[in-house]
């Protein structure tokens, strides 16, 4: 029983590390070349101010996006992960347009509609907090106006028991 409960531990410890992605982070200065090297090909590119901006998103699973700035020169001027309370609340309501959001917080993991209210819904996953896995339901209406934002938790991992789910 000990070596069955030994190699159970073992293969779940190897298989742990399956399917994980390695990343080495670019830093402050890199050319857009060095960013692309060490984050692998970016899941879209927005032009922005001259330079370009790179999304590295893990959706639709993951809860992390990174944005990589790279300004006229070539060079990374910053580096950020956008999947955060703090990020989202630069999303303004009746303000912000479907292309605001792509460059704030890149693309949803899920998009659906809400016929009652005519929303499309882009819902993005993320740790709130960096502690709870949670869902943040950015809402337009059919001019691709941002018209109301939701959070809450992830339904992925909500109790399938609990009687008030």
């Amino acid at each position: 029983m000990a070596k069955f409960a030994i190699l159970l531990i073992s293969t779940a410890i190897a298989l742990s590390g399956c399917g994980t992605i390695v990343r080495h982070f670019p830093s402050q200065g890199d050319s857009a070349s060095v960013v692309m090297e060490k984050m692998g090909r970016p899941t879209a590119v927005y032009p922005e101010d001259g330079g370009q901006l790179l999304e590295y998103a893990t959706g639709p699973m993951g809860e992390y996006t990174w944005m990589a700035h790279i300004g006229p020169d070539g060079r990374l001027s910053r580096f950020e992960q956008v999947l955060t309370g703090a990020k989202f609340a630069t999303i303004k309501i009746d303000h912000a347009t479907k292309d605001d959001v792509l460059r704030t917080i890149g693309h949803p993991a899920e998009v659906s509609y809400l016929t009652l209210r005519d929303y499309e819904v882009w819902s993005y996953r993320y740790l709130e907090n960096d502690v709870w896995y949670s869902m943040m339901n950015v809402m337009f209406d059919r001019g691709g106006i941002v018209r109301m934002m939701q959070n809450g938790p992830d339904p992925r991992y909500q109790d399938r028991d609990d009687k008030f789910h």
